[in-house]
């Protein structure tokens, strides 16, 4: 089998080492992936709905797509749940037909990853963990219901920068999960690419007794899912256990 290469856009330096992680669990299960990144211009660092709406402007995204190229990407993705959920349902598609277009490739972002991945493991009922202020997580929770999800739970940290959220360790992260976790739900999500998931994606499964989607790892699945590739990796948790 040849080479699946997913390129992603990842807004400045925060928890990129997932992507590299990541790559690495899949080839070690005996996938043959690569999962290059290309980093945006951010801007403010600011979980703000002015700032992220200028975080997720097309063209700030475009700008990285020749660096992807270089790397021979098949598909690209935008790493970011906050600046693609914050344009809503149409403005998240819409981006993502932009970025298409000008990248010539399949794309998706990270706010349609999360949707997709919770339908593909069947969970209808979600709890949302979220690292953000009150006001932008609930503007995740309108996504994901307009992706025909029920919130069962939503729980903001109210942590403005994604510069603070990549400073979280696993401790940190499961406090989280255990957290925003509900009875009722189906699975519990964790959005923002900025948060370090990756290296406990088992331990967040065991801790929540349930399917755990982390914005990284969703991200990735989705990069592979854009080019019909479906590496099993029970590393990465019970969505790679799922076929995309």
């Amino acid at each position: 089998m040849p080479i699946a290469t997913a390129g992603f856009l990842y807004p400045g330096h925060s928890a990129e080492d997932d992507f590299p992680r990541m790559e690495a669990l899949l080839n070690d299960a005996g996938a043959d992936v690569r999962l290059p990144l290309a980093h945006t211009d951010i801007g403010t660092d600011a979980h703000r709905v002015d700032a992220l709406l200028e975080m997720g402007s097309v063209d700030r995204l475009t700008a990285g797509l020749g660096e992807l190229a270089a790397r021979e990407a098949e598909a690209v993705v935008w790493a970011c749940t906050s600046a693609s959920f914050v344009f809503g349902w149409d403005g998240a598609g819409d981006q993502v037909r932009r970025l298409a277009s000008a990248a010539g490739l399949p794309a998706s972002s990270t706010s349609f990853a999360f949707a997709r991945a919770a339908h593909a493991i069947g969970a209808r009922r979600v709890a949302v963990a979220a690292t953000y202020p009150e006001d932008v997580a609930a503007l995740f929770a309108g996504f994901l219901k307009a992706a025909g999800l029920e919130v069962v739970a939503l729980r903001g940290s109210g942590i403005i920068t994604a510069a603070e959220v990549g400073t979280w360790g696993r401790e940190e992260v499961l406090a989280l999960v255990r957290a925003g976790d509900h009875p009722e739900a189906d699975a519990v999500l964790l959005p923002d690419t900025a948060l370090h998931t990756a290296a406990w994606l088992p331990d967040l499964e065991t801790a929540a007794a349930k399917p755990a989607l982390t914005a990284n790892q969703v991200t990735a699945w989705e990069g592979l899912r854009l080019l019909g590739h479906a590496p099993p990796c029970p590393a990465l948790g019970s969505l790679f256990a799922t076929p995309a």
